[in-house]
């Protein structure tokens, strides 16, 4: 099984991960009022994810690598996890510009 996109409801709104083969989450989105908003903000990431200049390489408080994935207006459309290393979470970002622009999206 390869990368894909989770649609699901959270509450009275929709949010989806970028999960890879292995089903871990890759990339969570923020919350969205309509499903529609949801699936716009998947086409979203499909477009931008290729471009490196859409990723924001940052550390949380506790040190900890991880990314955020930026349309083209700055809005971020994707967090990841926190990562182990600077190079894990690089790879993190190699493996979404790979991945995302072709994950189909389940439900």
């Amino acid at each position: 099984m390869s990368a894909y996109f989770h649609l699901k409801p959270s509450g009275t709104q929709y949010m989806f991960n970028l999960k890879g083969g292995n089903g871990e989450v890759v990339l969570t989105s923020e919350r969205y009022t309509t499903k529609q908003s949801a699936e716009g903000g998947i086409a979203s990431v499909k477009v931008n994810s290729p471009h490196d200049a859409r990723y924001d390489r940052r550390s949380n408080s506790a040190g900890s690598p991880y990314f955020v994935l930026k349309a083209a207006n700055g809005e971020i459309i994707g967090t990841s996890e926190a990562y182990s290393s600077t190079a894990a979470r690089d790879g993190g970002i190699a493996w979404v510009k790979a991945n995302a622009p072709t994950a189909p999206t389940r439900e």
